[in-house]
């Protein structure tokens, strides 16, 4: 009888520490939640994502977007969270190769990321392939790869690079003889001669010149002569299009500049330096880019009023950094960012994860109490709700079937506004004289998919 109660006793005991190591090993694993928690990192009452960008890259970097991300973080935690739920943000160096992209999102999905928002990273394959098998939504990229319009998983806040740049075709259409288009020699650079010549011909203007470059070249010097010679008034347009309305190239229309046109993120400043110095015959024809290859702090660095890119025209996705519709983001980074001088409230990226994460904080006010957040109910809930409100930095924004553009190889998009913007004693403002903003959906729905 002994021997039977020491028996039932040492089995006892062994089945209480299997089950413990059992529950262990089931907590480490994530194979299932244990009473009060939600089985993703963080606990319950905490919610994980992540924002990635290149921080240190021989490219284009965007340091600012995981910046603003930590500041919302905190902004947001000092307030009690989301709805009670802590923000817990995650961020990546994304190094500007697929690799690291790739490396980015599958370190989301370790951490049991709910979202991925506000990043940057032109490969959109890398990244977009991890979280789309685990049901992780992408909410507000930057809008430099095609795979950001294209992807089911995908919620993107602006049109990305083909509205800036059927946008800047828009701008410059309406002034220029000539525009020559330099850009990076890239598969996302591909499409831009596309989306520029669309805003082009919406203003009855020929094809611009196409000019590649190396995407971490450090001479540009070659381009720069090219697309001088280009954008010459007196240069042959392209394939023998006509510049004027009347089909005659004359400046009878009034568009007597030559124009040119830099997308080249952190290498446009390398090539309008070289693009300065090749014209020796003080011809300075019209330049032009967007936000994100030019910003009010490259002006700032640049020389301010003395900067080479006084009179520049630029195209942004949003109202002007001055504009008070800010106010709040401005707040937030001068109480939360700690002395970060990555963060700058006029980055077009900041600006960007900003909105991204104000959609985000959106969405989860819509869960109710208690209600499981995971990347998959999220994604139902973009899918399904109602246009969510920005402050008036875009559109109200919504993600439904019938809110999709019918821009070819963009599906996705669902804001295709522009600003146009005009660099006037040193500060980038609103252009003088034009529409504030323009929807250039149209204008892309017409232009031709690239291969």
């Amino acid at each position: 009888m002994t021997t039977r109660r020491c028996a039932a006793a040492l089995s006892r005991t062994f089945l209480a520490r299997t089950t413990a190591m059992a529950m262990g090993a089931c907590l480490v694993a994530g194979c299932g939640a244990l009473p009060g928690g939600s089985g993703g990192s963080g606990g319950a009452d905490t919610l994980t994502v992540m924002t990635f960008a290149p921080v240190e890259s021989a490219a284009t970097n965007m340091p600012g977007m995981p910046g603003m991300a930590k500041a919302y973080e905190r902004w947001v935690n000092s307030k009690g969270g989301i709805n009670g739920r802590k923000l817990r943000v995650l961020t990546c160096d994304e190094r500007n190769t697929p690799t690291g992209a790739a490396d980015c999102a599958r370190k989301a999905v370790t951490e049991k990321a709910v979202a991925v928002i506000g990043s940057y990273s032109q490969h959109g394959r890398a990244f977009l392939a991890p979280l789309e098998a685990e049901g992780i939504p992408f909410i507000g990229g930057y809008g430099v790869s095609a795979e950001e319009f294209q992807s089911p998983l995908s919620y993107p806040v602006n049109g990305g690079q083909p509205v800036l740049v059927a946008g800047a075709g828009h701008q410059l259409g309406r002034s220029c003889a000539k525009v020559a288009l330099v850009r990076p020699d890239t598969l996302a650079g591909d499409s831009l001669p596309l989306q520029l010549n669309a805003g082009l011909k919406a203003n009855q203007m020929g094809e611009a010149s196409d000019i590649r470059a190396a995407e971490d070249s450090a001479d540009l010097s070659a381009q720069a002569g090219e697309a001088l010679a280009a954008s010459s008034p007196g240069a042959p347009a392209k394939g023998g299009a006509a510049s004027a309305k009347d089909g005659s190239g004359s400046a009878k229309d009034g568009k007597e500049k030559g124009c040119v046109a830099a997308v080249l993120g952190a290498r446009t400043e390398t090539f309008f330096d070289a693009f300065r110095r090749a014209d020796t015959q003080n011809r300075k024809p019209q330049v032009s880019s967007v936000l994100g290859s030019v910003s009010q702090a490259l002006v700032d660095r640049t020389g301010g009023k003395e900067s080479p890119f006084e009179g520049a025209y630029v195209t942004s996705w949003y109202p002007v950094s001055t504009d008070p519709l800010w106010t709040q983001m401005r707040n937030v980074i001068t109480d939360h960012a700690f002395g970060d001088n990555a963060v700058d409230p006029d980055d077009s990226g900041a600006q960007t994860t900003w909105i991204a994460y104000t959609v985000f904080s959106e969405m989860v006010k819509g869960f109710k109490e208690g209600e499981d957040i995971t990347g998959r109910t999220l994604t139902r809930k973009l899918n399904q709700s109602a246009p969510v409100k920005t402050g008036g930095l875009t559109p109200d924004l919504s993600w439904r079937y019938e809110d999709m553009r019918a821009v070819s190889g963009f599906p996705r998009m669902v804001n295709g506004r522009v600003h146009f913007q005009i660099v006037q004693q040193g500060r980038l403002v609103a252009q003088p004289g034009v529409e504030q903003s323009l929807d250039m959906t149209k204008t892309l729905e017409q232009a031709p998919r690239s291969s």
